[in-house]
């Protein structure tokens, strides 16, 4: 195991902790980009998504 000195710097205590937060953060702020950013998604989520639309969408742009 190459990472196995890191533990000697940091406790796994504080590290293991450390990690799981930032990976929460991270995964957060990417499903709030995505919400901000996409118009379908948040109607999606609301409720008021109609994929028809959505179908349409796509096979105007591939033709």
């Amino acid at each position: 195991m190459n990472n196995a000195k890191m533990w000697l710097v940091v406790k796994p205590t504080v590290g293991i902790p450390l990690f799981l937060v930032a990976c929460a953060i991270a995964s957060f702020l990417v499903h709030l980009m995505l919400v901000l950013t996409t118009g379908w998604l948040g109607d999606y989520y609301s409720g008021s998504f109609e994929a028809a639309s959505l179908v349409s969408n796509a096979t105007t742009l591939l033709s």
